[in-house]
């Protein structure tokens, strides 16, 4: 059973420890505790799992940052400025500019940082883009996971000889009157022990895996695969919510629309940006999929039986196969093939002639040049050749994207602007840059903020810690 995550007074307790305690070892914790780490000021952080892993490890690990030296080597120009304006614009000027500012500034050193202080091997995914980027800007490991991500964080905060106390959960925070946080209780097992602070990070997580919460706050969704932790129940959001801090954007989301099924395998969306498509049960396309992989999750969902059909071919396979979980769904059975478009239609079980439809609709819409009838263009595409392959596709809930507001140094405030004295947010517990739906989220956007966020709540709160109790 999962504790409950819930706030009490600090008065009359005495706390072992001091320093900065971070609450959630995934890739904002471990890239904050790094950062407090290399500035010498004590840090522990706390993880209920056995292995620090969280919801990186399940993603992509793909982290998108502009005026990388990576980039340069590839002759790729590009920008923080664009970046910004590119984050802004998928977030239909919804999100904090402020904070969007931090992150398309904060990308590329917190990039290279990893690489230059712990010899992260970044690669720049040139041969497709996703959607809503300007240039070329996601920065990958070799192994294209997110499993490799969290596996060199884990790494280097083990050759730091970081404190991560696994299988451990903070249960409570304890506050003084004015909102300065003196310490957590963490259980491991049955045993429970007081732990002091003299700052706090929340990196612990969203709420996508609490159906209550998901119901609650983004219902158009509640029905899809969950696809991330089970860990993320919104203990941040309810700490913050009895500590009185601003919370915002519970309605915004990071979805996909393209979840193997009955196998539970992410696709890529490389499937659909380099010129694949989707349809129904009954063989229809029913949307723009350019849009993003996150707001189409809900288009999935709201056809028959929340089943859709990736259409592709042999070409855009071979640019997928460089990603893992796509060999894997390959393995698995999940991949369709054949050369004909009638045959396809009957491995699918789906009205040929509504198929061989949609074909003839998308070559006519690049003879034209034109957008389709659901705007998209597939102008800059080449139309798809036999052998084609499609894959049975469902819809799915990843990350949720709203949380603790934070100021640009990451300080959780009151909803009157006024930050607490010793708390900082990152990663799922703080609000993100995607403002208020899954039609806001930028690929990358979840990574993005882990580590920038999470590199920045480390060195402030590594401040305070420092001198816990400024003059007023």
């Amino acid at each position: 059973m999962i504790a409950p995550a819930t706030v009490k007074p600090a008065e009359g307790l005495r706390f072992e420890g001091s320093g900065v305690v971070i609450v959630g070892a995934g890739a904002a914790g471990l890239c904050a505790a790094l950062r407090v780490a290399e500035v010498n000021v004590r840090v522990v952080v706390i993880e209920r799992d056995r292995l620090a892993a969280g919801s990186t490890a399940l993603s992509a690990g793909l982290i998108p940052a502009a005026g990388t030296r990576f980039q340069r080597a590839k002759g790729i120009a590009d920008s923080a400025h664009l970046f910004a304006e590119d984050i802004s614009a998928k977030a239909h000027g919804e999100a904090v500019p402020s904070l969007v500012r931090v992150v398309s500034e904060g990308a590329a050193p917190t990039v290279e940082w990893l690489a230059d202080a712990y010899g992260f091997p970044f690669e720049i995914i040139d041969n497709f883009n996703y959607p809503g980027h300007s240039a070329f800007r996601m920065h990958g490991l070799p192994s294209r996971s997110g499993a490799e991500l969290i596996d060199r964080l884990r790494t280097a905060a083990e050759q730091g000889e970081i404190p991560i106390l696994t299988n451990s959960a903070v249960t409570t925070l304890f506050a003084e009157a004015d909102g300065r946080i003196s310490g957590v209780a963490c259980r491991r097992g049955d045993a429970e022990q007081l732990i002091g602070c003299d700052a706090l990070i929340l990196a612990c997580n969203g709420f996508g895996g609490n159906r209550q919460l998901v119901e609650r706050y983004i219902p158009e969704i509640a029905e899809a695969i969950y696809f991330g932790h089970v860990g993320n129940q919104g203990d941040a959001i309810r700490w913050g919510q009895q500590l009185g801090a601003d919370i915002r954007c519970l309605s915004a989301y990071q979805g996909h629309g393209s979840v193997a099924t009955p196998h539970n395998v992410l696709i890529t969306w490389a499937c659909i940006s380099e010129g694949g498509f989707q349809v129904n049960r009954e063989g229809r396309r029913f949307s723009n999929e350019a849009l993003g992989y996150s707001e189409h999750a809900a288009e999935v969902m709201q056809q028959p039986d929340g089943i859709a059909y990736e259409i592709f071919d042999e070409r855009i396979a071979d640019i997928a196969r460089q990603f893992p979980d796509f060999r894997d769904a390959e393995k698995a059975g999940a991949l369709f093939g054949t050369t004909t478009i009638e045959e396809l239609a009957r491995l699918l079980n789906i009205p040929a002639a509504a198929l061989a439809t949609e074909f003839e609709e998308i070559a006519r819409t690049m003879q034209r040049g034109a957008p389709d009838r659901f705007g998209r263009s597939f102008q800059s595409q080449s139309e798809l050749t036999p052998p084609y392959r499609a894959i049975k596709v469902t819809g799915a809930l990843f990350h949720t994207q709203g949380g603790l507001m934070i100021t640009p140094e990451t300080r959780v405030v009151r909803p009157d602007g006024v930050p607490f004295p010793n708390l900082f947010a990152a990663g799922g517990a703080a609000v993100g840059v995607s403002g208020n739906s899954a039609s806001g989220y930028l690929s990358g956007n979840g990574l993005l903020t882990a580590i920038v966020f999470g590199r920045l709540a480390g060195e402030r709160a590594a401040e305070v810690a420092r001198d816990p109790c400024p003059p007023r």
